[in-house]
């Protein structure tokens, strides 16, 4: 059953004393929200107070959040310790995430930077491009490379220098590479599940207690498009 105990062991990509990494599905919130829809983190929960007989609730804390249309590697803290090491972790930039995108179209350039400054509109939730100098613009910044190209589309790769809100999307969408089934940033059509061809491919950082390398890998996406781009990497 999805979201059940059973489904969220089968998805975890980490896990010690500290923390829990966990591969999320698309059409997964992370945390609650006015749907009611039943979220990631309380799934983990209760995979945790399962698998470790704890009575009540246990500990969990939200590290990073992905948006609910996109997949891949989620981590959370079990203990308050580790939460507020991970978010200075966050916060430092000491960390490395990298994401991959299905995109239209393939990037004029094979590999670059991407920096512009946006702003988040609450009423609509969606970024827009804007000028440095408007309030509360926010500067963006993230690297991509072409990892491989199908006739309709390309595989990319990026990693997040800053954390804006859909900065991955709004950012390719803008040098003319809407995200596979993104309908607000510019894709045509929509994905049969709803989601976006948008996956948090991998994280890597030093453990916040032990001190050691980190380093996870969510395989992605069981669907066609995703399978095909695997096989030939």
């Amino acid at each position: 059953m999805k979201g059940s105990n059973t489904d969220i062991s089968e998805r975890v990509l980490y896990e010690d004393n500290h923390l829990v990494i966990v591969n999320k599905l698309p059409s997964e919130i992370v945390q609650g929200d006015k749907t009611g829809d039943t979220p990631l983190s309380e799934g983990v929960m209760n995979y945790i107070r399962v698998k470790y007989n704890k009575p009540g609730d246990a500990f969990l804390g939200v590290v990073h959040r992905l948006d609910r249309p996109v997949s891949g590697a989620v981590i959370f803290a079990r203990t308050s310790k580790a939460l507020a090491r991970m978010n200075k972790i966050l916060h430092d930039r000491e960390i490395e995430k990298k994401y991959w995108a299905i995109v239209k179209e393939c990037p004029a350039e094979a590999e670059a930077s991407l920096v512009n400054y946006l702003k988040k509109n609450e009423e609509k939730n969606k970024s827009f491009v804007c000028s440095p100098d408007v309030p509360g613009a926010q500067r963006a910044e993230l690297k991509y490379r072409v990892l491989a190209k199908s006739e309709q589309y390309a595989l990319v790769e990026v990693e997040l220098m800053t954390g804006r809100h859909h900065q991955i999307r709004l950012q390719l969408a803008t040098i003319g590479c809407p995200i596979r089934g993104d309908l607000k940033y510019g894709f045509p059509r929509s994905n049969p599940d709803a989601s976006i061809s948008l996956h948090s491919r991998s994280v890597k950082f030093i453990h916040p207690v032990s001190k050691e390398v980190i380093s996870i890998t969510a395989p992605c996406p069981d669907d066609n498009l995703w399978n095909y781009f695997s096989s030939i990497l």
